[in-house]
Order: C-alpha cells, then structure tokens, then sequence
C-alpha cells in the first residue's frame, strides 16, 4: 500500500512537472525584462489604489466630524464613536478577509472589498441619524481592513525581490495621497453644515476606479502555485519577470518552500515555533504604527487645534498641510527603503519623530493664543512629527508584514497583522480627546513621544533587515532559526 508521504511527495512532482511543461512552452519568447517591469509597476499602482481608499476615509473624518457634531449635536463620545467605527470595523474585515483571499484568490478578495466600499461610501453620506451613519462606517471599516490585508500580499507576490519594498510601500504612498485628497476635499467643501455628506459619498470614486481597474490585472503566480494553477502561474509569473531563466530559478525557491511546507502539514500555523520571530516583529510594527500616534494628528488636530484658538478654516488648511508633508515623506520613502533598508529608516528617523512630539508638547504649555513664534514652532514641530514618524513606521508597517510570513500562513497572518493596527488605531480613536482632557494637549503629546521612543527600542531589538531577500529566503532564515542573525 502507497504510504501518505509517498503520496504527497508524487503530489508535489507532479506540480514542479507541469510547472516545468508549462515553462517550456516559454521557450520561444525572448528576453521581455524592461516590458515586465512596466507591468509590474503598473500592476502594484492599480492595486495600491485601495491605500486611497484608506487614506480618504481616514482622512476626511478629521474634516467632516466638526459638521457632523454640529448636525447631530455630538458630545465628545459621540465624536469618538463615529470616528471609532470604521476602525472597528476593520479589525473584522482584516482578519475575515484572509481567508476569503486563501481560497477564491488575491484579486476576486480585492474587487469584493472595493463593491462594499462603494455601498458603504453612498450610506454614510446619506445617513439620517448618528446610528446610521456608525453602522455604515462599520462597514466602510470592513471593507478598508479587507484592503489592507490583501493589496500589501497581493503586491508582495508580484514584485521581484529587488523591487518589493518600494512597490509593497506604493500603498502607503497613495494612503497619504488619499488623506492629502481628503483634506483638501474636506477645506473646499467646509462652507456648509451639510457638507459632510458629500465629503463622505465622494469616497466611492476611487473603489470605482480600483474594482474597474483590478478586472485587467492578474491573480498572484504564487497562490495559483499553491492551488495547482500551473500553467497561468508560470504564463503570469513570465510577465512579471520577462526572463525565462528568472522564472526558473523563482519556480524553484516557490516550489522548494511549497514542499517542505507540504511535508509537515499537519503541524504548521501561527502557533508554529519557527514563525514566532516573524510574529513579533509584524505585529510589534503594526502595533507601534497606531500607538506612535499618527492618528491624533489625521483625525483630531482640527479639532484640537481649533480649541487652541484656531479658527476652523485655519486648523482644517493645517490639516491640508500634514498631508503633503506626509506625502512627500512616503515618496521619500518609497525611493529609499530598498537602498537604506526597512530597519535602517526606522532607527534614523524614530528618535526625531520623538523630539517632534516634545516641542509640540511644550508649544501648549502656555493656554495664550498660537501666535507669532509659538505658531510657527507648532506648525514646524506637527509637520516634523508627521515626516519622521510617516517616514518610518509608517511606510514599513505595511511591507513589514507582507514580506515575513511563509506563503502558507501569509494571507492569515497579514490579516492579523492589519487587525492589530486597526485595533490599535482604534484604540487611539476612542482615548484621544479624553487624554486631552485629562492631561492637557501638552501631557498627550509628550505622552505619544515616549511610545516613540518604545519604538525605536522595539525595532532596534526585534526588527531585522529584509531589504533586497526573496520571499522564499526570508522563509528559509526562519526555519533555520537565523531570522535575525542572517537578514539583519
């Protein structure tokens, strides 16, 4: 009788067969690299349209919840509760989603979140009451925490390794675009008290143009890999690469893990020994992204500002501000992170972010008026904050994630990693404006200044360098026990 191994390993060469049928059929085609790196990038760009989506709808709150207070006579947990539920939200579409995108596919998972964007967008803007309004932000959440699980993965398994940092960070990248749109959005369309409305409807323009723009892009090689989809794994895989040699060579490290995987089934998940490193650094950067405080200033800074004695047209053009500091930060970052290094960014620029935090803090120990000096040393102090810390944490949480888990748990645990960062966005949310109550703007500043600290410590510690390795042989480091040793 055929033992089960026997007949998993004819299993596993019978795939790495048909995979190498279907790469001869290559064997006419001719060198392709420059066309598939256009394709590559024009791939991620499309997908990273739904870091729009997030950075909207996480922006536009910080605008239109002074006219929803005003329309719904919000009290401060009130204001809290709206902005909170979207970040609900997402802790459930994050960690819902992954499974959806393990077994029906990275691309029918993303065009699905971006069709519940769009029905979510349109009933926010025409909720009737607060109850409304908080249930169809639970399920704009959802849709957004689905979209930042699948795009970072989705991405991940497309771009060569020597091109996945910049290209896996091209979401945060249009995130911050997204947050500049909406604050501008929301500065434009500031003059009415109903106003909010169409600020929160005009979100499902970019799910249109995600959904639309996902239909001509392919399903990720590697999950079509693993689900025996042979021959459209290596077709897609040849496009992406343009080289048949370095499709050989990818084939090989992906159908190597993929056995090994295969081999010891029975014992692998998230409670496995060898992925906990993996574990701990994902989830202490996603964690640390929220907690650092980047959410205080997208969504309360004109509200806080504006009780500092700012009008609100003043404090909401402040806002307009943070975004293009925090879009030419990530752009920076982008070009970047595969030159210096995930790590390298973070250790550099953490410490600053830090002392931002602390001479914003001491700007508001005085209660006068921000005027003269103190004004520009507020605003230099915001923005300075917002380039060290959106530089850093913020550009690598996302590729952090997408890049340390193994193919066979990468879909869950990214999930886990993207709940974890709306958990603890959430969380912010829900305690901003009471610590400002309680401590003073100064206190709640100076407070989000000693978690960067925490984070620099952490990274420094439990982050290795990954810059420039394959997916596969970040894998393989794990397995050996030298995730840190041998990346670092």
């Amino acid at each position: 009788m055929t033992s089960i191994p026997d007949i998993q390993d004819l299993s596993r060469c019978q795939t790495h067969q048909r995979a190498l049928t279907a790469l001869a059929d290559l064997v006419h085609r001719g060198d392709q690299t420059l066309s598939a790196r256009r394709y590559v990038s024009i791939a991620a760009a499309v997908a990273a349209v739904g870091g729009l989506l997030f950075g909207y709808d996480t922006g536009i709150i910080a605008s239109a919840l002074i006219f929803v207070t005003q329309t719904f006579s919000l009290s401060t947990a009130g204001q809290e509760w709206v902005a909170a539920a979207l970040n609900i939200g997402a802790i459930f579409g994050a960690l819902l989603s992954g499974p959806v995108s393990d077994r029906w596919g990275r691309r029918p998972a993303i065009m699905g979140a971006a069709g519940i964007f769009i029905v979510a967008s349109l009933g926010c803007g025409l909720a009737p009451d607060v109850g409304t309004l908080v249930a169809a932000r639970l399920w704009l959440g959802a849709a957004i925490g689905a979209t930042t699980q699948i795009v970072p993965v989705y991405v991940a398994e497309l771009a060569p390794a020597s091109r996945r940092g910049g290209l896996v960070s091209l979401f945060q990248l249009v995130f911050s675009l997204g947050l500049l749109l909406a604050f501008f959005v929301g500065y434009e369309l500031s003059g009415s008290a109903e106003s909010w409305r169409a600020m929160f409807m005009l979100g499902a323009v970019p799910a249109i143009l995600l959904g639309l723009g996902m239909l001509f892009l392919p399903e990720s090689p590697r999950w079509l890999l693993h689900h025996e989809h042979e021959r459209r794994a290596v077709s897609i895989l040849y496009k992406l690469r343009g080289h048949k040699d370095i499709v050989r060579q990818e084939l090989d490290d992906v159908l190597k893990v993929d056995a090994g995987e295969a081999a010891g089934a029975g014992g692998l998940g998230l409670r496995t020994r060898w992925i906990r490193p993996a574990l701990i650094a994902a989830l202490g950067v996603a964690a640390f992204s929220q907690l650092s405080g980047p959410n205080v200033i997208v969504y309360y800074a004109p509200i806080i500002l504006s009780q500092a004695g700012l009008g609100h047209s003043a404090a909401l053009l402040t806002s307009v501000s943070v975004g293009v500091t925090s879009t030419i930060t990530t752009a920076m970052g982008i070009a970047l992170i595969d030159r210096i290094g995930r790590r390298r960014m973070m250790l550099c620029m953490l410490p600053v972010a830090a002392l931002s935090l602390f001479v914003l803090g001491a700007v508001f120990l005085s209660s006068a008026p921000l005027v003269g000096v103190r004004l520009y040393l507020m605003v230099l102090s915001l923005l300075g904050y917002i380039f060290f810390n959106f530089g850093s944490l913020s550009v690598a949480v996302w590729l952090i994630a997408a890049e340390v888990f193994p193919l066979f748990i990468r879909s869950k645990a990214m999930g886990l990693a993207s709940a974890t960062v709306w958990l603890s966005d959430t969380l912010v949310s829900l305690v901003t404006l009471s610590l400002v109550q309680a401590f003073g703007t100064t206190g709640t500043f100076w407070l989000f200044g000693f978690i960067n600290l925490a984070a620099f410590a952490f990274v420094w510690k439990y982050v290795p360098e990954t810059a420039g390795t394959t997916l596969e042989g970040i894998e393989s480091a794990l397995k050996r026990g030298s995730f840190y040793k041998n990346i670092r």
